[in-house]
């Protein structure tokens, strides 16, 4: 199982910031943490994988489930990656400067509908 924060552990890449959307992600794994009841909503993560010239990508995020069949991002401002995003002149962003980028992919991915899949295997 590749966990959220494994995607740290991956070797480091740099990329331009305005390039990261154009990457290719394909889901690898999804976690579920808990099971619902009435004081705890069903939560887990997600791992999407993606290639580079340099090296594999990994971007993956916390998610939740806020009502029947819809589930989003638990804090949209913490994307895990190993990806180190680069500004216009080659500096290296910070996390704050780099989460835009990470949200674009993000929301680029079919991560809802990937997560839905793992949670209705559970219930079958």
């Amino acid at each position: 199982m590749n966990t959220c924060w494994s995607v740290r552990a991956w070797p480091e890449l740099l990329w331009q910031a305005d390039g990261a959307s154009h990457l290719h992600f394909d889901h690898l794994d999804t976690h579920v943490f808990t099971i619902a009841d009435d004081d705890t909503p069903l939560s887990g993560n997600t791992v999407w994988h993606g290639m580079a010239a340099d090296g594999d990508v990994g971007v993956a995020w916390d998610w939740v489930m806020i009502s029947r069949d819809v589930v989003a991002m638990a804090d949209p401002m913490c994307v895990v990656s190993n990806l180190r995003l680069l500004g216009p002149q080659g500096e290296v962003l910070t996390a704050w400067e780099s989460a835009r980028h990470l949200s674009q992919i993000v929301y680029s991915l079919p991560w809802q509908s990937e997560v839905q899949r793992v949670l209705q295997q559970l219930n079958d």
